[in-house]
């Protein structure tokens, strides 16, 4: 299996920048699809945006499109999500996940196997 370490999160104000890190460890990294979920009070866990394992190709959640990117190096066993333009509904957990299987970028809480322990990213008005 594979265990996830994030990093990065903070206390920022609306419009400011943050660059979140997911460390892989303990199986080839370039073996997972990786995700970036995020769960704000009240609220279900939701995808954010997720990259296959070759990291050529992206897939974002509507409401961050255009804000957020997603990114891999494999040769480093992390994954990043830098995260422009921020806003107070962007509030949350953030987690990384890793998904083996060999289907595109999933969207789904289920079909991730493999999960961190969620970095707190809070922005101000």
């Amino acid at each position: 299996q594979v265990q996830l370490v994030e990093s990065g999160g903070g206390l920022v104000q609306a419009g400011d920048s943050l660059r979140l890190s997911c460390a892989a460890s303990g199986r080839t990294f370039s073996d997972y699809k990786m995700a970036w979920f995020r769960q704000a009070p009240g609220k279900e866990r939701e995808f954010v945006a997720g990259i296959i394992r070759s990291g050529g190709s992206t897939r974002y959640a509507d409401s961050v499109k255009g804000r957020f990117t997603i990114s891999r190096d494999n040769a480093k066993n992390t994954v990043y999500l830098q995260m422009n333009s921020l806003k107070p509904e962007d509030t949350a957990v953030y987690y990384c996940a890793a998904d083996r299987s060999a289907l595109g970028v999933r969207t789904g809480v289920v079909t991730y196997a493999y999960w961190g322990q969620g970095t707190q990213v809070t922005v101000s008005s």
